[in-house]
């Protein structure tokens, strides 16, 4: 079966002044062996970022070894981590070298290290302090010269103030703090991350590329992403995949919840039909967003679309002119 090929970049790409300061430090702590604790949301480009670093360092030759300590059960993580001796415990039947022994010489990615049990993390502590770490049923400890590098999207320092992740492992990993900011917060990178995906994903897959009309990339940015990139790639990926043959994506083409401004809900009060978000909203985004849904219930009929947003089909023509919608 056919799969895409995993590209390093992919979040990574963009302007933005939060992303660009990141990568900054993450190119100059890729020079050294500090632990570096990477922080920001699910599908904000924690792994690539990790890549980055290791890509950037001396190790870049040596194995970059990824785990998601939220996959490890608990019962196995110590010897999935770690590696054992045969006989160790039932269903041990050959030696395994573990984890940390496959990263010897390169990095070992923890992902999700704020689901790491709590019964391995002095383990996990006493490697980092010393490079040893014991196998299980091993009566000598094991010497590996890995580098660490965690990533988390909970808050460790609430963790660590529940009780659910110690403190003195808290402070080893967060030498150097790390943060990729969501994608809401860096909605100028959109139209670059959806040429890049458009671009990168239609090589691929030997189709054709697409293009995005200038209404459906303000629609875009508009949108919260709460799947941050990993959300906008997949779209991406869908959309190149329903719409070949298509002269343009437009916001008719989009799925509801990014047509529809976030935050804009009705309400029950015939005073206040539609509620203000918290956060403020751009006007001219919310009449865009209204003028498309007319023209889509209607079908395209102009005059059935002015009735439904109370105007005459004058005004709606021109502010489907203002707004260049069609």
């Amino acid at each position: 079966m056919h799969e895409v090929p995993a590209d390093p970049e992919a979040a990574l790409v963009g302007r933005a002044p939060a992303l660009a300061a990141t990568l900054r430090a993450a190119r100059l702590v890729a020079a050294t062996d500090v632990a570096v604790l990477i922080q920001g949301e699910s599908g904000t480009g924690k792994e690539l970022l990790a890549r980055e670093i290791h890509r950037c360092s001396r190790r870049r030759d040596k194995p970059f070894v990824a785990v998601n300590c939220a996959a490890l059960p608990e019962t196995l993580a110590e010897s999935l981590l770690f590696g054992h001796r045969r006989g160790a415990f039932t269903g041990a039947e050959a030696d395994a070298e573990g984890l940390v022994g496959a990263a010897r010489g390169g990095t070992l990615f923890l992902d999700e290290i704020g689901e790491l049990p709590l019964s391995v993390q002095p383990k996990l502590l006493r490697f980092l302090e010393s490079g040893e770490y014991l196998r299980l049923g091993d009566g000598r400890p094991a010497r590996a010269n890995v580098r660490v590098l965690a990533a988390t999207h909970r808050d460790l320092q609430q963790e660590v103030r529940a009780g659910r992740f110690r403190e003195d492992l808290y402070y080893r990993l967060n030498v150097v703090p790390l943060s990729l900011p969501p994608l809401r917060e860096r909605r100028e990178d959109i139209p670059r991350l959806v040429e890049h995906f458009n671009r990168t994903l239609a090589a691929a897959w030997n189709l054709e590329p697409l293009r995005y009309d200038e209404a459906a990339l303000e629609a875009l940015r508009a949108y919260d992403w709460p799947g941050n990139v990993r959300e906008l790639r997949n779209l991406c990926e869908r959309l190149l995949v329903l719409l070949q043959g298509t002269d343009a994506v437009t916001p008719l083409n989009l799925p509801e919840e990014i047509r529809t401004p976030a935050g804009i809900r009705a309400t029950d009060s015939p005073d206040e039909p539609v509620r203000l978000p918290e956060g403020g909203l751009r006007l001219e985004e919310v009449e865009i967003s209204l003028l498309r849904q007319a023209l889509e219930r209607t079908g395209g009929n102009r005059s059935a679309a002015a009735r439904l947003l109370g105007i005459s089909r004058d005004t709606l023509l021109y502010r489907l002119r203002k707004y260049a919608l069609r």
